[in-house]
């Protein structure tokens, strides 16, 4: 065989092993067997333990899901930890007021305002979403300190409480309901809707995407709603599962969602995605976290392994980008 030849066949095997593809699953499954080893004593093969990663990533894995959207389209949200801090701070004070449904309307609603104004300001305004969603990120964190003064507001409706976090529905606790319907949906929507491949193409090439009579402004502010009000959503969960909203609610989740969506096969300049790579990513990070913390790590270490981790998913991301 010709040296022509094997470098054609050698290309094509490349092309068909995308490695963005498949690292979440390998990075998955090398964790889980080396926690599983490391940490057979303490406790982490446990059904409760392992039971506690999924719960616990459950907001993050809402998040993820509407940041894949944001950029898969070419875009980035930076400021959804602040929206779900606003949004669980928002239900909890109409919850107590006016009821169940204004409470959950709240919450959602203000999600849905924080993604309109970041969409708006991207599409129509033409400013660069980083810097858009980074002054957002700002706003609404003061925004949330001074809705109730820095004070933690409690949720002792127990109707709220059970749907959106400690309830459980035919043997299987809400949150993974949430999380597995979350999936789904947007998944079906990503993958086999019309919308979802004017998402795709506009994050591959926006000008051939308008060109072929895409609105790529309309995709812009669509997929910064769905982010904002999947924050939303993820606050509504928090306080839920809490039975407590305050303003520190999501501040840290930002890098962990970024992680869970480069690693979960998206890429930083749009044109590719996947909502179950996603979720993978999510309980990736979920399961490091604890199993990082039953090795008695400090929060700063668990800090250096997270941004360790999204400096080589940049990496791998970057470089299937350039191919």
């Amino acid at each position: 065989m010709s040296s022509a030849n094997t470098s054609a066949v050698g290309q094509g095997l490349a092309n068909r092993f995308n490695l963005q593809q498949y690292v979440v699953y390998l990075g998955f499954l090398a964790i889980f067997l080396f926690f599983a080893v490391v940490l057979k004593d303490s406790g982490f093969l446990t059904v409760r333990n392992l039971s506690n990663i999924v719960l616990q990533t459950a907001p993050a894995t809402i998040m993820a899901i509407g940041l894949v959207f944001v950029m898969s389209a070419g875009e980035i949200d930076l400021s959804i930890g602040s929206t779900v801090a606003v949004a669980a701070l928002a239900a909890a004070v109409t919850l107590g007021q006016y009821g169940l449904v204004a409470g959950v309307l709240a919450g959602l609603g203000a999600g849905l305002l924080i993604g309109l104004i970041n969409g708006a300001l991207v599409a129509y305004v033409k400013l660069p979403s980083f810097l858009v969603t980074l002054a957002t990120l700002g706003l609404f964190a003061g925004v949330s300190r001074s809705m109730t003064d820095l004070r933690s507001i409690p949720v002792t409706d127990s109707v709220f409480t059970g749907f959106f976090g400690s309830g459980v529905f035919l043997g299987i606790p809400s949150l993974i309901w949430w999380t597995a319907i979350a999936v789904a949906i947007g998944h079906i929507i990503y993958r086999e809707t019309r919308f979802g491949a004017h998402v795709l193409a506009t994050g591959d090439n926006a000008r051939a995407a308008s060109v072929s009579g895409i609105s790529v402004p309309r995709i812009r502010l669509a997929v910064m709603a769905i982010s904002g009000t999947l924050a939303g959503l993820a606050g509504l969960l928090y306080a839920g599962r809490l039975q407590a909203a305050k303003y520190t609610l999501g501040e840290t989740d930002l890098m962990t969602v970024i992680a869970a969506v480069i690693v979960g096969g998206t890429l930083l300049n749009g044109g590719r995605g996947s909502i179950i790579g996603a979720l993978v990513g999510s309980l990736m990070m979920g399961m490091l976290n604890n199993g990082l913390i039953l090795m008695g790590l400090s929060v700063s270490d668990q800090m250096i392994v997270r941004g360790l981790i999204i400096l080589a998913a940049v990496a791998v991301s970057l470089r299937e980008k350039s191919r």
